[in-house]
Parts: structure tokens; C-alpha cells; sequence
């Protein structure tokens, strides 16, 4: 059958992203298949975890997360689409608590994860040069911005075999808190709140450990800087697949 290219009448009330005939986002849920993750972990200075916090948030440690991650096959994305998610525990004191990691920076190499991440979710995603790779006996992970390099973690190349629970053991990355902010035209604030979201459906195939390294360049715009290397913590190597569904306001500023 003939391809018919005739647009229907455009209804906004059924729409969910723009441009209206071929929106750049789709809704929830999305399956993320095929996926490999470093994660390093580093010591932070406390106080510069705090101030990246929106409250009423508050910090449980003093453990950065920069978790890199490449993903082979996520219907609607792409094949091969890499992201670098920096995250610091958190809490909110609500009914019930909420527990989970907080973003303060977020980079991907797709326009429609940035766009997707950023109107549904809240997340500060910009788009970014994130590379994983694998160089001998050693797992690598690279952020960059404008040509500079922002951060740098090393692995060594499943060191000790590991659980998904020891991953979990310093931040839990399983709920994500994001803040979320929609002006209106005018200005004014639509509206302003801390959202989160739970992974769902997670399959862990592999996780290994070992100890890792951190190397974070100063850059104006993707200030990772702001939270400074103080000491290296254990990484975490990991293959996996989960669905990353719609989730919950857990905070509505006045």
C-alpha cells in the first residue's frame, strides 16, 4: 500500500512532544537492553554536596557517583547510545522517606534522551562526549565538554566478582530524585518540584568490583569541579537491562 504522507489535523491535547508530527520523545515505558556500566565512586567535601542539594533534600554521605554507561538497544533511541549520570545519596524527610540518589549533572550523546530526560524527568541531562572503553586490563570511562575532558575513571577489568547489593551499598540508584522546572512563557514558574523515578524489571547478568580512580578537569559550564576528588572508592563493572517507567512528584514548591 502507497505511503500516505497527509498530515492529520494537529490536536495539542493528544500530543506529547514536539515537533507535533514527529515529536523528539515518546512516553513511558522504555526497556534498556543490552547495557554495560562503570561505576566509580570518589570522597567529596560534604559541605559541596550539600550545596548542590535543593532542599528540602539532604545529603547521607559524602560519596560522589559518576556512573557511565552504554546502552545497545533501546527501542525508539538507538543502538549504541552512552550517558554519564553524577549522583550523591539522598533523602527526604516526607510519609513515607524517600531514599535514593540525587543528580546535579547529567550528560548523553542523543538528543532524545537529553530531551526525554529533561521534560518528563526533570534530570539536568546536556548533551556530551561519553566514551566506555575497554583498554587491556583496565575499564575506562571518559566525560567530556567542548573538547576538554572533564572526568576520567578507571577500573581495573573485572577484579573481584560482585552483587547489585554491594553496588547499592553507598548510594541507591534504584529511585532517582531529579529537579524539575517549567516556566511559563512570561516567566513565571509552571512548575517546580523534586520528581522521582524508579528503575523497574532490573536484570543484573554480571557485576564485578575493584578499586577505582577519579581525574576531574575544571570547565565552566559542566562544573563537575564543584565536587571536588578527595579520596577513591571501590567501582563497580556491570551488565544489566531494566524498564524505566513514569514516575512520582514527591515535593511541590510553593
Amino acid at each position: 500500500m502507497p505511503h500516505d504522507d497527509r498530515l492529520a489535523i494537529a490536536d495539542p491535547r493528544v500530543a506529547w512532544s514536539t515537533p507535533i508530527d514527529a515529536p523528539l520523545t515518546g512516553p513511558p515505558p522504555g526497556r534498556f537492553r543490552d547495557g554495560e556500566v562503570l561505576t566509580i565512586q570518589y570522597r567529596s567535601d560534604p559541605a559541596a554536596i550539600r550545596a548542590l542539594l535543593p532542599e528540602p533534600l539532604r545529603p547521607t554521605n559524602d560519596t560522589v557517583m559518576v556512573q557511565i554507561a552504554r546502552w545497545g538497544d533501546v527501542p525508539g533511541l538507538g543502538r549504541d547510545t552512552y550517558e554519564a549520570n553524577v549522583m550523591v545519596g539522598a533523602t527526604l524527610d516526607s510519609d513515607p522517606p524517600v531514599v535514593g540518589s540525587y543528580s546535579p549533572y547529567f550528560w548523553v550523546t542523543s538528543d532524545r534522551a537529553m530531551s526525554g530526560g529533561r521534560e518528563f524527568h526533570g534530570q539536568p541531562k546536556r548533551i556530551g562526549s561519553v566514551a566506555l572503553e575497554h583498554r587491556g586490563d583496565l575499564i575506562v570511562g571518559t566525560v567530556a565538554n567542548n573538547g576538554i575532558e572533564i572526568f576520567t575513571g578507571t577500573l581495573p577489568y573485572k577484579a573481584s566478582p560482585s552483587s547489585f547489593e554491594d553496588l547499592n551499598a553507598r548510594i541507591g540508584i534504584v529511585t532517582n530524585i531529579n529537579l524539575k522546572i517549567v516556566h511559563e512563557i512570561d516567566g513565571s514558574t509552571a512548575l517546580r518540584q523534586l520528581t522521582a523515578r524508579d528503575l523497574t524489571d532490573i536484570v543484573v547478568h554480571g557485576c564485578w568490583s575493584g578499586p577505582s580512580t577519579s581525574e576531574v578537569r575544571p570547565n565552566a559550564t559542566s562544573p563537575l569541579y564543584r565536587l571536588p576528588v578527595l579520596g577513591f572508592l571501590e567501582g563497580f563493572y556491570w551488565t544489566t537491562e531494566f524498564s524505566l517507567v513514569g514516575g512520582r512528584v514527591v515535593h511541590r514548591y510553593e
